[in-house]
C-alpha cells in the first residue's frame, strides 16, 4: 500500500469518525431535547386533569377544555374493585384506542414515562398513581401524546446524517487523494532520481530542484550523501568485497541455529495449539509427553541461541580487527596470568581431564600485552581441545627458547591432518572430521591469530591425525627494566608553612 493511499485513508478515517461522533453528538441533542419537549408538555398538561370519586365509588376524570385534543390522551385506570385495574374513565379522542397498564401490585413508582406502540401507532405516556385522603393507592392516571411527528422528525435527521456523513466521506477520499498527490510529487521526483541513479551505478548523478521546504532540505542532504559515497566508493571497494565474503559465511552460519530455533518454535505451537492442547489432526499427547518434549525444544532453543549470541561476539571481535583496533598493551607478568587462566579453565565443561603442566619457565617473565586478550587466547586454544577431546586429557604448560616464551596448550584429542593446517585459521573454517559433530563457529582460531598478530607473537602447530593438537603460542619476553620505586610507609606529615601546603594540596 503506498503512503498516498495510507494518508488518504488516515484523514479519510479520522474525518468519518470525527463525522460519526458529530452525527451521534447532533441526534442525542436532538433527540434529548425532543424527548424532554414532550415531557414537559405532559406535565403541564397533567396539572389540568383532577380526579374525582362518584357516588357510586367509581374513579372520574375532570378536566378543562385547553389542551389539543388531537394529540394528548388521558386514561384512568381504578383498582378499587379489581386490583387488576379497570378502565373508569377516558378522554373521548381514546374511544379506539386504550393504553395498557400494570397491576396494583406493580404500583411502586411515583411517576414514570413509557413509550407505547397502538396500533403501530406511536405514543409517549406520564403514568402516576392516584391517592385516597389514607394515603393508598387507588388509581392510575395515563397522559400521553401522540409522538408520531416527533419520530418522523427524528427519522428523517437520521438520514439526513447518514446521507451526509457518507457524502462527505467519499468527497474527503477523493480530496484526500488529490492533496496526497500533490503533496508527494516532490518525493516522486526524489525518488525517481535516486532510481536512476540505482539502476546506472552512477554515483555522479545528482537529484535536481533548489526549493527552500523539507522536500529542498532532503534534495541536498542526498546530494551531499552521494558526494561522500563517490569520493569513498573507490577506496571502499576491495573493503566492501570482504565484508560481503564475511557477511556471506555469517549468515550461512547463522542459518542452522535459526532454522533449529524456528523449527522448536513451531513444533511448541503445534503441541500446544488448538482446544485440547493439540493441533488439528495431531495424536493425542498427554501432559507429561507434552512437558517432557517442550523442554527438550526448549533446551535446543537455548543452545542456538547461546551459539549464535558466540557467533556475534566473535564477529564483533573481528570486525574491531579489519577497523584496525589499536589494542592497549602494558606491561604484564606471565605466570599470574597463565596460572589464572589455568584457574578458570577447570571450571569449563568437558570430557577430557585437565592438567597443568610446569609453569617454571614463566618465573620472572614479564610481556607487553593485554590482559584481557591473552586470556582470551589461552581459553580459545583451551576450549579447542576441550571440544575435539572426547577422552584423554588437555594439557598446559610454558617453555622458554632465548627471548621468547613459549605457552603451550596440548591435547590427546581428534587432531588433523596436515592437509587441514594452513587453513584452521581462516574464517569459518573447520576441519573435516569435526564438521557436524561438535559445536562451534569456525571463528576462534581466526580470533586467535588476530590476538597473537597485536601482540607480535608466532603460533605453532604440531598435529597429527587421531592423535591429537599441540599449540604453541610464542611470546617475545620484555627485557626493560620497570620504573624503581620505593613503598613509602604512613608517617604523620610534617607542618609546612600555609604557602607550601596549599601548593602541595595543588599537586595532589
Amino acid at each position: 500500500m503506498s503512503i498516498r493511499l495510507r494518508l488518504t485513508l488516515w484523514y479519510t478515517s479520522l474525518l468519518a469518525l470525527t463525522m460519526v461522533a458529530f452525527g451521534f453528538l447532533v441526534y442525542y441533542v436532538v433527540y434529548h431535547n425532543t424527548m424532554q419537549d414532550l415531557k414537559n408538555r405532559l406535565w403541564d398538561v397533567a396539572g389540568e386533569f383532577r380526579v374525582g370519586a362518584f357516588p357510586d365509588f367509581s374513579l372520574g376524570l375532570r378536566t378543562s377544555n385547553r389542551f389539543d385534543r388531537s394529540t394528548i390522551f388521558a386514561q384512568l385506570v381504578s383498582y378499587i374493585e379489581n386490583e387488576n385495574g379497570v378502565v373508569s374513565d377516558k378522554t373521548t379522542n381514546l374511544l379506539t384506542y386504550e393504553f395498557p397498564y400494570p397491576a396494583l401490585s406493580d404500583l411502586k413508582f411515583q411517576y414514570r414515562f413509557l413509550s407505547y406502540k397502538i396500533d403501530n401507532e406511536p405514543f409517549y405516556i406520564l403514568e402516576k398513581p392516584v391517592y385516597d385522603l389514607a394515603g393508598n393507592k387507588i388509581g392510575l392516571i395515563q397522559i400521553a401524546s401522540y409522538m408520531g411527528k416527533e419520530e418522523a422528525m427524528l427519522a428523517l435527521l437520521r438520514q439526513i446524517l447518514w446521507l451526509s456523513g457518507l457524502a462527505g466521506v467519499l468527497v474527503a477520499f477523493a480530496l484526500g487523494m488529490f492533496l496526497s498527490r500533490k503533496a508527494l510529487q516532490p518525493i516522486e521526483e526524489v525518488t525517481a532520481a535516486a532510481e536512476r541513479i540505482q539502476s546506472g551505478s552512477d554515483l555522479s548523478t545528482r537529484i535536481p530542484g533548489d526549493s527552500q521546504d523539507e522536500i529542498g532540505r532532503l534534495r541536498r542532504t542526498l546530494n551531499h550523501m552521494l558526494e561522500r559515497l563517490e569520493r569513498a566508493y573507490k577506496e571502499l571497494e576491495e573493503s566492501i568485497a570482504a565484508q560481503r565474503r564475511f557477511v556471506s559465511d555469517a549468515s550461512h552460519e547463522l542459518r542452522t541455529p535459526l532454522t533449529t530455533i524456528r523449527g522448536n518454535v513451531d513444533f511448541l505451537a503445534k503441541i500446544w495449539g488448538g482446544e485440547g492442547g493439540q493441533a488439528e489432526g495431531a495424536p493425542a499427547l498427554t501432559a507429561e509427553e507434552r512437558e517432557q518434549l517442550s523442554k527438550e525444544a526448549i533446551h535446543d532453543i537455548a543452545d542456538e541461541a547461546r551459539r549464535m549470541s558466540r557467533l556475534v561476539n566473535d564477529m564483533l571481535a573481528l570486525a574491531r580487527a579489519d577497523a584496525g583496533y589499536n589494542m592497549p598493551m602494558e606491561r604484564l607478568s606471565l605466570r599470574p596470568l597463565a596460572e589464572e587462566a589455568a584457574r578458570r579453565a577447570a571450571f569449563l565443561p568437558r570430557k577430557a581431564e585437565w592438567v597443568v603442566g610446569p609453569l617454571d619457565a614463566l618465573d620472572g617473565v614479564w610481556v607487553m600485552g593485554n590482559r584481557d586478550y591473552l586470556l582470551q587466547l589461552l581459553f580459545i586454544f583451551i576450549e579447542n581441545g576441550f571440544k575435539y577431546t572426547p577422552s584423554g586429557e588437555v594439557r598446559l604448560e610454558a617453555v622458554r627458547s632465548g627471548d621468547k616464551v613459549g605457552l603451550v596448550v596440548a591435547d590427546t584429542g581428534i587432531g588433523m591432518s596436515k592437509e587441514e593446517v594452513p587453513h584452521i585459521f581462516d574464517r569459518f573454517y573447520r576441519a573435516d572430521e569435526s564438521r557436524g559433530k561438535t559445536a562451534g563457529t569456525g571463528l576462534g582460531l581466526s580470533i586467535a591469530k588476530w590476538i597473537a598478530d597485536m601482540h607480535h607473537a608466532a603460533l605453532e602447530v604440531r598435529t597429527k591425525l587421531g592423535e591429537g593438537s599441540r599449540f604453541i603460542v610464542w611470546l617475545p619476553v620484555d627485557f626493560s627494566q620497570p620504573t624503581e620505586c620505593d613503598i613509602i610507609e604512613h608517617t604523620e606529615r610534617p607542618n609546612l608553612p600555609e604557602g607550601e601546603n596549599r601548593k602541595g594540596q595543588e599537586r595532589e
